[in-house]
């Protein structure tokens, strides 16, 4: 699922953008439903349930955030 994510700004609009539309691609979310979502039920819907680490880190984030502003 190719996403193209902002660099890192530290802008929240692009970010949250950019996360929405992860979320949307991703888990089929409904700009409702993102909005309505704490930072830990994103964390949460786009982890592996098999994962043995209860959180995903920045890291594991940041890498995935740039394989899909790659394609």
């Amino acid at each position: 699922m190719p996403v193209s994510v902002p660099a890192q700004t530290g802008l929240f609009s692009q970010s949250a953008s950019a996360l929405a539309g992860i979320a949307a691609r991703a888990l089929g979310w409904r700009p409702d439903e993102f909005w309505n979502a704490t930072p830990a039920d994103l964390v949460l819907a786009l982890s592996d349930p098999q994962s043995s680490s209860e959180t995903i880190t920045r890291t594991e984030l940041n890498h995935l955030l740039e394989q899909e502003r790659n394609g």
